[in-house]
């Protein structure tokens, strides 16, 4: 499967084709609102601010399979975020990043060389 092809959820439930971004230059990031590298989100959004016009975007994928840092679902991890850190690029709902129920974005990554 080639990444564009791959379906991400929305924080509304809806998904939607990466293909959306093909062209442009992604950075796809795992959060956790609850982790302690959190401050990490304010130089994300400089980045995104500083280079969005340019193509360039920051997907925000919440994963709950790191300590447990991700409690809630992923409306709220993007809430969180928004009001403690100013984000404002694309986050999502909650994947799963390793096991059984792995989504297809993150296996995608992960077998990338």
């Amino acid at each position: 499967m080639h990444l564009y092809d791959i379906e991400v959820p929305k924080i509304d439930g809806s998904t939607y084709p990466l293909s959306q971004y093909q062209g442009d230059v992604l950075l796809i990031v795992n959060t956790a609102s609850e982790c302690g590298l959190t401050p990490q989100f304010e130089g994300l959004q400089k980045l995104y601010d500083t280079y969005h016009d340019k193509g360039f975007t920051i997907l925000g994928f919440p994963s709950n399979q790191f300590g447990k840092q991700e409690p809630g679902n992923g409306k709220e991890a993007a809430t969180n975020c928004q009001l403690n850190y100013g984000v404002t690029f694309p986050m999502h709902e909650k994947i799963e990043v390793n096991g059984d129920n792995t989504h297809p974005l993150s296996y995608d990554l992960s077998r990338v060389q």
